[in-house]
């Protein structure tokens, strides 16, 4: 991938990873974020002002098409789509009140709106050089955390559908990638990261690298390390993962 001339928009883009993404891309490319938070998005906007801003909850239907409305009229040179945006609720499900509600929204924002975006702005994406769709998914799609009761799951749905649609976009202009993250220090941990995360500088300046070798599934450090394990034996690589603090 040309990392370079494009027009990419990230969702979640106003911290964490998505914001150490905006910051390394648009250097050399015109970048646009969204994010539910209005106070985030001016940080961000007044930490790199060449960064474009919309504000929308994912998890709503209505705001997505808002989102795919306005770049449909503001940014129809869009040619680059990174589906970065995720929620997590660290809880028991059988212990937790409320937590249909939490399943609810994980679902919409970590597997629909993916869903969703990919299907209203393709059709923009397709008219563009170097149509490319990057959905952000995790090395726990190979062995999930417990603590993790619907996250582990709506990364999975995105990696089975993200590895459908490459399938049925071939032969087309459309460049489906995905990235595996494993643990990195962001506040998406609310200041209790795990001992083994990475910096979300190392995170998107390997993502960043495997991105311009043309990878189509790209596995950054102890998310590559979890694929090989859980590949050959599997009942290890899950204790592994839930042991870890």
């Amino acid at each position: 991938m040309q990392l370079a001339g494009n027009t990419i928009l990230i969702t979640g883009g106003s911290s964490g990873i998505g914001l150490e993404l905006s910051k390394k891309l648009v250097e050399n490319n015109k970048v646009l974020i969204c994010g539910r938070s209005r106070q985030r998005l001016e940080n961000a906007k007044e930490l790199i002002p060449a960064l474009e801003i919309f504000q929308c909850d994912l998890s709503d239907k209505n705001q997505c098409n808002s989102l795919a409305d306005w770049i449909k009229e503001e940014h129809p040179d869009l040619n680059v789509l990174i589906n970065n945006a995720a929620v997590v609720h660290k809880v028991n499900f059988l212990g937790t009140g409320g937590i249909l509600d939490m399943a609810e929204q994980e679902i919409a924002i970590n597997f629909m709106a993916p869903v969703r975006l990919i299907h209203s702005l393709s059709p923009i994406l397709q008219r563009n050089h170097r149509a490319t769709i990057i959905n952000i998914t995790t090395g726990l799609i190979y062995a999930p955390r417990a603590v993790y009761p619907f996250y582990n799951s709506t990364k999975s749905a995105l990696h089975s559908f993200t590895q459908v649609l490459r399938k049925q976009m071939e032969g087309s202009n459309l460049n489906i990638i995905e990235i595996m993250f494993p643990a990195v220090d962001t506040p998406w941990h609310k200041g209790n990261p795990p001992k083994i995360a990475i910096s979300k500088e190392k995170a998107v300046d390997e993502m960043l690298k495997g991105l311009q070798k043309g990878k189509e599934e790209i596995r950054i450090a102890g998310a590559n390390l979890l694929y090989k394990i859980a590949r050959l034996a599997p009942k290890f690589a899950f204790q592994k993962v839930n042991s870890l603090n």
